[in-house]
């Protein structure tokens, strides 16, 4: 996350995990979506340098976080349905 504190970190996180279960159709509690926003930020910048996507500030990486954390979520259900 590109320009952003730790504080910033922490707000998006929790705001791109609460979008991501909304999209989604899940439930969670505010540490998962926080745990899911973060990681999703993760996949979501790993995804962006791939097709060398620039992002940066508060509403590019929320964009971004959710992004990854939709598709974190998505194979997290893809996974689960192979059970």
């Amino acid at each position: 996350m590109n320009g952003v504190t730790i504080f910033g970190v922490i707000v998006i996180g929790i705001v791109a995990g609460r979008i991501a279960e909304q999209i989604m159709g899940r439930r969670h509690d505010i540490i998962t979506n926080l745990i899911v926003g973060i990681v999703g930020a993760f996949v979501g910048a790993f995804g962006a340098n791939m097709l060398g996507v620039s992002f940066a500030g508060y509403w590019g990486s929320l964009i971004v976080a959710t992004i990854g954390a939709i598709v974190l979520l998505a194979l997290v259900n893809l996974f689960r349905a192979k059970r």
